[in-house]
């Protein structure tokens, strides 16, 4: 087991001493409307002494930290998966009644009396605030530890440093302008220190990208370190990489249209007047977006890491199995090359994920757990492009008039069984859609053999009960590890940490920084590595080659379009895409557009591949770019205002 994972079992079986610290705090808050949501500071003061009484009990608090950090991983529990257009389920849910949070986002049901996903006030027993609280206490105690080494103490407390700044950012991507909790309010703070006000955007981020700056300062002796040396034990800790590529996401996002230039928000103030959004575009905040790439690049660079591509020890397989592996595996592959930082809270952070994507793959074996329900919709199918690196709409060789009618495959066709009918949607396309998706008449490459995917009605991967089935036809390919296997009896799934940050990711974070910031030509170069690994030309000699834009990637704007799907293909199903709408803006067309499925309840090729409207959703602008604030914690603190549109 993990070493972080076997701490936190430890702290969950000794709670007693350490849930003074940790939980206390929050009763009080429930129990008292004189105070707000920020004014916990144990008061235990013989718990706290044992807490640092010595290096062992020390680090056992580190990991404490650690332990708020949301299972990102899970599909119930982060909202990037379930709760958008990238996946979709059958409705009502039948199994899962505990955790049905995200799917209620997605359908437009979001409320603001008990506010789905709630990580402000508490969501899967994480409070993010009560992990920022955790996290001072750790600072402003550590330097009573007498038996701990000064160098273990400088990396311990920017590990606590970026925690802190990284639970503001997970709570200012989901609310917007928050408080800032720096400090640990006393127990004697008066009712007023206590009723906090939210902070302007802009200061939100400075504080963030400051905060990191602290945790990242220092040699690999004196703080974060460049790599985890001791694989045994540390690995899911966090590296002055990861610091360096959170910074990148935070600033990127800073830049972007929904914190940057956004007149949409020009009335939100707080109750004294303060303005919370800057209405005014700066193009130097995408100036400081490129220069956190490019330091996390170096930092990354230096570390070692490179983008991943498949090379099995064990197993020949061909070109195409090659490229689709170099994709799936970057994902997949445990600790690969390409990981920048992973997530293993929960003990096992992809098990559920796993089994809500993977189909039946075998006809002669069926596993319960195997449910295959979080289903990409039709538009999803539809972003990836064809085999020469371009959109759909705008290949000149591809029939895009005729993508829904049926053909027949030939041994020459890639990713689809051979003398099968399925539509021209799913021919000739690239190979990150054969790896990131599975559908009817598919094939599905796994270790221990190739699997054809047969899903209309009553067929092995398709509907045959009332649950375990794709509502659209499609199935998440990309996230099921290649080791899984199963039989009638049981399922081994190898689980791998989820990957908040992989190299891929940050490439395509700079490519947008770079264009936005008038440097497009070096843009390419980037984005022309991660289509590389992915079989694909470059950008220039697709688009001059294939498209019917052929200059498209000359301006900034066409550029800009390209970058955008570059990321919505080569993140998708990562949790990336829900987060990107948002801040680019796009999310009121984007999510607003129909939740196409095939009809999944047919039996013939004719009748299973007719499109069939499964919902409509429609994403309120500006209401839905971010959560409601609890009503109870507007009426306890009332310097709290409510975001726009609840």
């Amino acid at each position: 087991m993990h070493a972080i994972d076997s701490h936190l079992l430890f702290i969950k079986n000794t709670r007693r001493g350490l849930c003074l610290l940790c939980l206390c705090g929050v009763l009080a808050v429930l129990a008292s409307c004189k105070k707000g949501f920020l004014d916990l500071v144990p008061d235990n003061v013989p718990t706290l002494d044992h807490a640092f009484s010595n290096r062992l009990e020390a680090e056992k608090y580190l990991y404490t930290c650690y332990a708020y950090l949301p299972q990102e991983g899970h599909p119930d529990k982060n909202p990037a998966f379930s709760g958008g257009d990238e996946a979709w389920t059958y409705w009502p849910m039948i199994e899962d009644f505990f955790y049905r949070d995200p799917y209620q986002i997605a359908r437009g049901e979001q409320r603001q009396t008990e506010p789905y996903m709630n990580y402000w006030d508490g969501y899967d027993g994480k409070s993010l605030w009560q992990g920022i609280r955790t996290c001072n206490i750790f600072l402003e105690n550590i330097n009573r530890v007498a038996d701990l080494q000064p160098y273990e103490k400088e990396r311990w407390i920017a590990e606590a440093k970026f925690l802190k700044a990284y639970f503001h950012w997970y709570l200012f991507r989901m609310y917007g302008p928050i408080p800032l909790m720096d400090k640990n309010l006393p127990i004697t703070a008066s009712p007023a220190e206590v009723k906090v006000y939210r902070q302007p955007v802009d200061s939100v981020v400075n504080y963030i990208a400051a905060l990191i700056d602290d945790a990242a300062a220092g040699d690999n002796n004196t703080g974060l370190p460049l790599t985890i040396t001791s694989a045994a034990t540390e690995l899911g800790r966090v590296t002055k990489v990861a610091a360096l590529a959170i910074k990148a996401r935070l600033l990127v996002t800073a830049a972007s249209p929904l914190f940057n230039g956004n007149n949409d928000f020009t009335g939100f103030k707080n109750n004294n007047g303060q303005v919370l959004f800057n209405p005014q575009y700066d193009a130097g905040k995408w100036t400081r977006a490129r220069e956190a790439c490019k330091a996390a690049i170096d930092a990354a660079q230096a570390a070692g890491l490179k983008l991943y591509y498949f090379n099995p020890a064990i197993i020949t397989v061909d070109h195409a199995t090659r490229i689709e592996m170099n994709i799936r595996n970057a994902v997949c592959e445990k600790w690969n090359s390409e990981l920048i930082w992973g997530l293993t809270t929960g003990g096992d952070p992809t098990f559920w994920l796993q089994t809500y994507a993977c189909p039946q793959l075998d006809p002669n074996q069926f596993n319960i757990n195997l449910k295959g329900k979080l289903a990409p919709p039709m538009k999803m199918a539809e972003l990836f492009y064809t085999k020469n690196g371009v959109p759909i709409e705008e290949d000149k060789t591809w029939d895009y008039a005729n993508r829904f009618h049926l053909r027949t495959a030939t041994g020459k066709d890639t990713g689809i069984q051979e003398g099968y009918k399925t539509v021209g949607l799913h021919f000739e396309r690239e190979p990150r859609f054969y790896a990131d998706m599975g559908f009817d008449g598919s094939k599905w490459f796994m270790r221990n053999g190739n699997y054809n995917i047969q899903s209309k009605l009553g067929e092995y991967s398709g509907k045959k009960q009332s649950r375990i089935y794709s509502v659209t036809g499609y199935y998440t390919k990309k996230i099921v590890n290649w080791n899984l296997v199963y039989n009638n009896t049981s399922l081994q799934v190898e689980s791998y940490p989820w990957p908040v940050m992989r190299l891929s990711d940050l490439y395509l974070l700079y490519a947008e920084a770079l264009n936005e910031s008038g440097s497009s030509a070096a843009a390419l170069t980037y984005l022309n590595q991660i289509r590389a690994r992915a079989g694909l030309q470059s950008v220039e000699q697709s688009w001059s080659t294939y498209s019917n834009r052929a200059s498209k990637y000359q301006s900034v704007e066409g550029l800009r379009d390209i970058i955008r799907q570059e990321r919505g293909i080569e993140m998708a199903f990562e949790g990336s895409r829900f987060w990107d709408l948002r801040r680019w803006k796009t999310a009121p067309q984007t999510l607003s557009s129909a939740i196409y499925g095939w009809d999944i309840l047919q039996t013939t090729y004719e009748d299973y591949n007719r499109r069939v409207l499964l919902y409509s959703p429609q994403f309120i602008a500006p209401r839905d770019y971010f959560w409601p604030v609890r009503e109870y914690n507007l009426q306890i603190n009332p310097n709290l205002v409510q975001n726009p549109g609840w």
